[in-house]
C-alpha cells in the first residue's frame, strides 16, 4: 500500500510537471531558511519518497528519478524508499547536478524552486544542465506543493519572549553592536534569513520547528539598528510586541521579496551559505548592490555571554541527573530483558520531563542497540525499533532544550558482559576523549587543528569514525551551530577552518561503529575558555567540561589507560558526583555513588 501511495505521489508530480512544461524538477530537504531541520510542511522528499532522514534530495525526470543521500543514510534510505520507483545514488559519489548533466536531454527543462536552494547551487545546477543542452528554471509555486493535497500549514504558533534574565543581553544591544560591524564595511542593510539568527537577534523563541525553539520568521537589519521582522501576523502576541518596541517594524511573512526589491541603490548584505537564491534574485531585481557577508549574528551568537554560559551549566547538571537516573534504570532493567529502542528514549524523556523544565528534546533521540549503534545517525522507528538483549551495547545520544540551556549528550551501557574488543574500542575512544577535553592551544586555533587528538589512538589501531569530532550547539537554540567545528580539515568540511573563541560551546564526541555489530561515542559539551598559563608566550584557550554523568566502568580498560588518563576519570567522577548527587536521592544516589568510585589500577 505504502509503495502504491509513492508510486501514486510520483505520477502525479510528473502529470505536473508535464502540464507546466518542465521536464524534471529536483526535491531537496529544505525550507526557505536554509534550516538543518525543517517544519512539516517543508517535509516535499519525505512526502514523495518516504524517506525519512534529514538530508537527502531527489531529482525527477519523466522517465526515471534518483535519490541522493549520504553514508549516514545508507540502509535507511533503501528501507523506506522503493527502488523500483528512485535510483540510489551516493551524494559522495554523484551529486544532483552531476546527475543531471548525464540524464538530461537537449532541449530539457529542469524545474527547481529559488526558495529552496543557495545561489551557488543554482550558478552549479545551470551549468551542469548546460553540459547537457538543458536549461535550468525557477519555479512560479512549487509543483510538489500543487499536488500534495494534505500538506501541511506553516505552523502559526504564538511568538514567545526570551528574556533578558536568560538571553544575558538586550535585543536593542545585539542589534546595535551588529549594526556597527555592518557600518564598519559599508553596508547599509543585513538579510538574516537564519531561524536561529532571528530568533537570537530579538530574544524570541517560537514552536514552528520540532525540537529548535525557533519562530518561522525573515529579518531585514539596518545599519543604525532599526530592523524590519516579516513573521505570520496570527504569531504575533501583545507581550512580544511590546518586547520588540518602536525600533523593529513587524511586516508579514510573505511580504519579504517584495521589502527586498524596493531597496533600490543600497548596499544589502547576504551571507551566501545561508540565503535562498531567491533572496538575491529580488534583490538584484529591485537594484540594491549586493555584499557578500556572513550573517552578522552568526559569530556574536556562538559566542556566549556569561549569562549564557552560567544558564548552560546550569541546565547540563539538571539534564546531568534526568540521565544519570535513566543510566542506572537501565543497568537494572535492561538485562532482565523487555524492553527495546523506542522504551528506552520514551523512559529517557519522561526522567527529563520530571524535571519539570524541559521545554523540548534538542533533537531525536538515537537510541540504538547492537548493531543498530553502528549506523552513527540511526533513528528508530515503529519499523526497525528491535528489542535491547543481553551480550550487546546500547548507545543512546540524546538531549533537552531548557530556557537556560540546550544539551547533547552521549552515553554508552554494556546489557551484560562485554567482549575485550567492546572495551578496548571504547577505551581508544575515552582516550581520544581525554586528550580533546584537555586540550590547550593558542588564540587563533581551528578546530580542524585539533581533530586529530580525538582520533589518534583509533588510528593507531587502523581504525577510525566517519563523523566530526564536535559540532557547535547554541542556548536555548540550535543544537547544531556554527560557525565552530571540530573534525578533519581536508575536504570540504564547513566549519573546521574557524577559529575558535572563549564563549562558544561544542561537542566532543569522538566514537567507533563496528558494522553489523556495535557503535561507541562518548559525547560531553565543552566551553571554550581563556586559559591561565604561567609563563605562557601569548594567549591561549582551553575546555571547560559542561556535561556531567557516569561512563560505563565495566567498559573501561584500565590497562590502556596512562596514569594520567586514570586520574581523569577519577577527577571526572569526583566532579560529577559532586554536581549531580545533591539531585538524586534513595537507590539513584547509591547508584551513582557506586559507577564513581575511582578506577581499580
Amino acid at each position: 500500500m505504502l509503495m502504491k501511495t509513492h508510486e501514486a505521489r510520483l505520477s502525479a508530480l510528473r502529470e505536473e510537471l508535464k502540464r507546466r512544461g518542465l521536464n524534471g524538477f529536483v526535491v531537496p530537504i529544505c525550507d526557505e531558511h536554509m534550516s538543518e531541520y525543517v517544519g512539516e510542511y517543508a517535509q516535499r522528499l519525505g512526502w514523495l519518497t518516504g524517506f525519512g532522514g534529514s538530508a537527502g534530495s531527489a531529482v525527477v525526470m519523466a522517465d526515471k528519478a534518483a535519490i541522493f543521500t549520504d553514508g549516514r543514510y545508507t540502509v535507511q534510505v533503501r528501507a523506506q524508499v522503493d527502488g523500483a520507483l528512485f535510483d540510489y545514488v551516493s551524494v559522495a559519489e554523484t551529486k544532483p547536478h552531476q546527475w543531471i548533466a548525464a540524464n538530461a536531454a537537449a532541449g530539457d527543462k529542469i524545474g527547481y524552486d529559488a526558495w529552496l536552494h543557495t545561489e551557488a547551487w543554482v550558478k552549479m545546477a545551470e551549468a551542469a544542465a548546460a553540459k547537457a543542452g538543458a536549461t535550468l528554471v525557477a519555479v512560479q509555486g512549487n509543483p510538489i506543493d500543487a499536488v500534495w493535497s494534505d500538506r501541511p500549514e506553516r505552523s502559526l504558533a504564538p511568538l514567545a519572549v526570551h528574556t533578558n534574565a536568560d538571553a544575558g543581553k538586550s535585543s536593542d544591544e545585539k542589534r546595535r553592536q551588529m549594526a556597527a560591524e555592518m557600518k564598519a564595511k559599508g553596508v547599509d542593510a543585513a538579510v538574516i534569513a537564519a531561524l536561529d539568527s532571528v530568533a537570537w537577534t530579538f530574544n524570541i523563541r517560537g514552536q514552528d520547528v520540532a525540537n529548535t525553539p525557533v519562530p518561522l520568521a525573515f529579518t531585514l537589519l539596518h545599519n543604525d539598528g532599526t530592523a524590519e521582522l516579516f513573521v505570520a501576523p496570527e504569531k504575533m502576541t501583545p507581550e512580544v510586541q511590546m518586547h520588540l518596541g518602536n525600533q523593529v517594524t513587524v511586516r508579514r511573512y510573505d511580504e519579504y521579496a517584495a521589502q527586498l526589491s524596493k531597496l533600490s541603490g543600497k548596499k544589502v548584505g547576504v551571507d551566501p551559505d545561508l540565503s535562498v537564491a531567491a533572496i538575491s534574485q529580488a534583490l538584484r531585481a529591485g537594484g540594491a548592490q549586493i555584499v557578500k557577508m556572513r550573517d552578522p549574528a552568526v559569530l556574536p551568537k556562538a559566542m556566549k555571554n556569561p549569562v549564557e554560559q552560567q544558564g548552560t551549566r546550569d541546565a547540563h547538571i539538571r539534564d546531568g541527573a534526568a540521565l544519570t537516573r535513566f543510566l542506572r534504570w537501565c543497568s537494572e532493567e535492561l538485562v532482565k530483558g523487555g524492553q527495546d529502542e523506542l522504551s528506552a528514549a520514551a523512559k529517557l524523556r519522561s526522567f527529563r520531563e520530571e524535571t519539570g523544565m524541559l521545554k523540548d528534546l534538542s533533537f531525536r533521540t538515537i537510541s540504538a542497540t547492537g548493531p543498530h549503534g553502528a549506523l552513527c545517525h540511526y533513528s528508530v522507528n515503529e519499523t526497525t525499533n528491535l528489542a535491547i538483549e543481553g551480550g550487546h551495547l546500547y548507545l543512546v545520544d540524546s538531549g533537552g532544550q531548557y530556557l537556560d540551556g540546550t544539551t547533547d549528550v552521549t552515553r554508552v551501557i554494556a546489557v551484560g558482559r562485554p567482549t575485550q574488543e567492546m572495551r578496548r574500542r571504547y577505551t581508544q575512544v575515552l582516550k581520544g576523549h581525554i586528550a580533546l577535553a584537555q586540550a590547550r592551544f593558542p588564540v587563533g586555533t581551528s578546530g580542524g587543528s585539533l581533530d586529530i587528538l580525538a582520533r589518534q589512538y583509533l588510528w593507531a589501531d587502523g581504525v577510525d569514525y566517519a563523523h566530526g569530532t564536535g559540532h557547535g550547539v547554541g542556548s536555548y537554540l540550535a543544537v547544531h551551530e556554527g560557525p565552530q567545528r571540530i573534525g578533519k580539515s581536508a575536504g570540504v568540511q564547513a566549519g573546521t577552518g574557524e577559529p575558535l573563541r572563549a564563549g562558544m560551546i561544542l561537542s566532543n564526541e569522538p566514537g567507533y561503529y563496528k558494522e553489523g555489530g556495535f557503535g561507541i561515542r562518548i559525547e560531553n559539551l565543552v566551553l571554550v575558555r581563556e586559559a591561565e598559563i604561567a609563563g605562557a608566550e601569548g594567549d591561549y584557550l582551553e575546555f571547560e567540561n559542561l556535561t556531567w554523568a557516569p561512563l560505563e566502568p565495566c567498559l573501561i580498560d584500565v590497562n590502556l589507560l596512562s596514569p594520567a588518563e586514570c586520574d581523569w576519570v577519577d577527577h571526572y567522577h569526583r566532579e560529577v558526583l559532586a554536581k549531580i548527587a545533591p539531585l538524586l536521592a534513595g537507590d539513584d544516589k547509591i547508584w551513582l555513588e557506586s559507577v564513581c568510585r575511582p578506577l581499580a589500577r
